[in-house]
């Protein structure tokens, strides 16, 4: 059975927060893995009101470098020193994130003596057997990326054909899930008759940027698109002077990028008692798709 991927929405407002949305953090968990994307103010509250421990965060991708996506971050890696973490704690974000981060680390002083490891990047940046992690650069006031975490087809066995056959466990079965045939008992057996793919899962991550011509073939496929959307049609020549989407916009980029669902985040306080508007206008363009509020958590099988 495939293990699930987990989505935690810490926070989903936009540059001010308000009583009930919080400033840009959300968590991806998959197998030991517990990626951060963004660190607003406050996301350390966040864990706690979710029952999470930040503890178990071991990377951090930063969209970009504006306040509202990154003042959780000194807090936070205060609060892994006061806990003895003791991992490799990576960041990566966007050109110029070196140089934040060796300003941040020069204002604070930070208990613990653990290990930081921090990268620029662009296209593919960290892999495992497993999933990889990709960024693309997207058009805003300043760097910033957009990211996608692609887990891989896998090879998995047909138990029901193989208890037929009753091969045991054994390094035959690590042959099959290579896509090897196998010899069992002096009788050839092929993987492709015994073996099946399991196609993989796409979840990409848009949290600032303004239409440009790279963000559809970046989240092309995606199985979840999440994308920020910060103004409706009544404030798209303000979105496009900041360098922002509208929700019609974001529906736009996932029925181009034939996305199989999109989850708007990111949403202005101008828009907190008038939700429907965004959702009715994101729907014109794209039928799958819902505004998350904080703490909502979404699992893929």
């Amino acid at each position: 059975m495939a293990e699930k991927i987990k989505l935690t929405f810490l926070g989903t407002a936009a540059s001010i927060p308000t009583a009930k949305r919080n400033h840009t953090a959300i968590l991806l968990d998959y197998s030991g893995e517990h990626i951060l994307i963004d660190c607003g103010e406050g996301t350390q509250r966040q864990f706690r009101k979710a029952r999470l421990n930040p503890g178990k965060i071991n990377r951090i991708l930063i969209s970009h470098w504006h306040a509202d996506h990154v003042l959780g971050i000194p807090g936070l890696l205060q609060t892994l020193g006061l806990s003895g973490y003791n991992k490799t704690f990576y960041i990566y974000g966007p050109r110029g994130t070196k140089k934040f981060m060796r300003e941040i680390l020069k204002i604070f002083h930070f208990s613990g003596d653990y290990k930081l490891k921090v990268e620029e990047v662009s296209g593919k940046f960290f892999e495992t057997e497993e999933f990889y992690l990709e960024a693309k650069a997207m058009t805003h006031k300043i760097p910033c990326n957009a990211y996608s975490f692609v887990l891989k087809d896998r090879i998995r066995i047909n138990k029901k054909k193989l208890s037929k056959i009753k091969i045991p466990s054994s390094p035959l079965l690590s042959q099959l899930k290579q896509g090897k045939d196998i010899v069992y008992k002096g009788k050839k057996y092929s993987a492709k008759n015994l073996t099946y793919i399991e196609k993989g899962k796409k979840i990409s991550f848009i949290l600032d940027t303004s239409m440009n011509k790279r963000v559809v073939s970046f989240v092309k496929n995606s199985d979840l698109l999440i994308c920020e959307s910060s103004f409706g049609e009544d404030m798209k020549d303000f979105a496009k002077e900041r360098y922002h989407l509208t929700a019609k916009q974001a529906g736009e980029i996932a029925k181009k990028s034939k996305s199989k669902k999109l989850i708007l985040t990111h949403i202005s306080q101008r828009y907190e008692k008038s939700l429907n508007q965004i959702l009715k206008e994101a729907k014109k363009e794209f039928k799958d798709v819902e505004v998350v509020k904080d703490l909502d958590e979404v699992e893929l099988k």
